[in-house]
């Protein structure tokens, strides 16, 4: 094909495109006479992005935990996107979700390995100075991560083990959302009363979570891995990777946090609480809630000792 062929191929796909959406094709093109060539700093919106690092405090290190965090983030919602490909794939393969699912949890092995960064990268004693610049924001309140559980489980596996047998199906979500496994680390349910770290939490976050409930109530990792055809949920290498999921996010991933926050909260130096004032060994350790996304997939021996001697 030459250069005037390949031209005009090119011409009939623009006008196809267009024609499809109902757009005139001479439109778009005599819009390109006066657009702007993109430049690596444009498309990646660079100067932006380096302007949301604001520090509260003249401590140099505090840059590195607001940079750190921020990035989390970030990778949390490229793991957000790769979810909801899976949830909203017509034609769902075994190929497609185990592509997707190790996509995901190498998102997460790289957040695993990540925690040095902040462990071996701050010093205590600055970090133990402009912690207190946070009370009451805490880590606790990723709004992100807390989309990661919704859209990877069942409901019924995120709400605490002391509520389950109270809950099913038919359980509004209002209620549900009550009874969530990390509703422990903010409330007091001796009195009922919740901290600020949840109070602010629900308040910014609440209604985002109830409509994105009912949206993966029936599109979440594990009840698109149950559509699936009987002999694709017995696919070994499919299953090796929703496991390596389960186990990165819920036991590897936690642990490494866990233990990064260990190394400063109880450094001696500080009293011994997280910014927000939950109860954090109990809420991050995975022994103690057994967060398990897809327990079917464990044997009971497994499921008992989970987050055990680690």
């Amino acid at each position: 094909m030459n250069d005037t062929q390949n031209f005009d191929e090119i011409i009939k796909q623009l006008q196809e495109k267009y024609t499809n959406i109902d757009q005139d094709t001479d439109d778009h093109l005599y819009g390109l006479l006066y657009s702007k060539p993109i430049t690596y700093w444009d498309y990646i919106q660079t100067d932006a992005l380096l302007n949301l690092q604001i520090q509260r405090t003249t401590l140099p290190d505090e840059m590195v935990f607001i940079a750190y965090h921020q990035i989390n983030e970030l990778i949390f919602k490229m793991i957000l996107w790769e979810i909801q490909q899976v949830a909203e794939k017509e034609g769902l393969t075994v190929e497609f979700f185990e592509s997707k699912i190790m996509r995901i949890s190498r998102y997460f092995d790289m957040l695993t390995t990540s925690f040095n960064i902040m462990r071996e990268g701050m010093e205590i004693e600055q970090y133990m100075k402009f912690r207190y610049t946070l009370t009451p924001a805490s880590g606790f309140q990723s709004a992100q991560y807390r989309m990661i559980e919704f859209a990877s489980t069942e409901l019924i596996n995120l709400i605490d083990y002391r509520f389950r047998k109270t809950i099913d199906r038919n359980t509004p979500f209002e209620h549900a959302f009550e009874h969530l496994y990390w509703q422990a680390a903010g409330k007091d349910y001796a009195t009922g009363k919740k901290s600020t770290l949840l109070v602010n939490f629900e308040k910014r976050y609440k209604g985002d979570f109830i409509r994105f409930m009912q949206t993966y109530n029936t599109k979440n990792l594990w009840t698109r891995f149950k559509e699936l055809p009987k002999e694709d949920q017995q696919d070994e290498d499919l299953v090796k990777a929703m496991r390596h999921f389960d186990y990165t996010v819920n036991i590897t991933w936690v642990m490494a946090h866990y233990n990064a926050a260990r190394h400063y909260i109880e450094s001696g130096t500080g009293d011994g609480e997280a910014t927000g004032g939950s109860d954090w060994k109990k809420y991050m350790h995975p022994k103690y809630q057994k967060r398990i996304f897809f327990p079917e997939l464990w044997s009971e021996q497994e499921l008992e000792n989970w987050g055990e001697n680690i």
